[in-house]
């Protein structure tokens, strides 16, 4: 990992933790094989952690595994080929809860319909009309099963 990409990661984990309101040796405590010492140098940029320990950092302080793996990867990538995120990229992450998680989920999984119907309903357009409908799509895209209830 470069030295940028060690920074990066750096800064998203400070940010994490302070948000968390863990200070280094709380957070330290949580991560198998880490020191309070260790997560301040990785911190500043200055020490490479594990794999498994950003994955355990992650858990702890309640970001996503893929927000902390991105910015180590995309940052050593980016920063050896000049290139940048595609236009719109998101380079922040974003703490979600299990509810808003399987939303995402079944979002993902839906039809392009029943997406635009979704995005309606949150917006408060035609709620009544959307309702059933929505409802029946995304208990199937959770259940995998049709709104007949047959097997996708």
């Amino acid at each position: 990992m470069t030295a940028a990409a060690r920074k990066k990661v750096g800064a998203l984990i400070k940010s994490a933790r302070l948000e968390k309101g863990y200070t280094q040796e709380q957070l330290a405590r949580k991560v198998k094989d880490c020191s309070a010492s260790d997560l301040g140098k990785a911190e500043r940029g200055e020490k490479e952690l594990t794999t498994e320990q950003l994955k355990q950092i992650a858990k702890a302080t309640g970001v996503t595994q893929k927000s902390l793996l991105d910015a180590a990867k995309s940052a050593s990538t980016s920063s050896s080929s000049g290139s940048r995120p595609p236009a719109g990229a998101s380079t922040t992450s974003m703490k979600v809860t299990a509810t808003e998680r399987k939303l995402v989920e079944a979002y993902r999984q839906a039809d392009a319909q029943t997406k635009k119907d979704a995005m309606q309903l949150l917006k408060g357009k035609s709620a009544e009309a959307l309702a059933g409908n929505l409802v029946g799509n995304l208990i199937g895209a959770l259940t995998g099963k049709k709104e007949n209830g047959s097997e996708k």
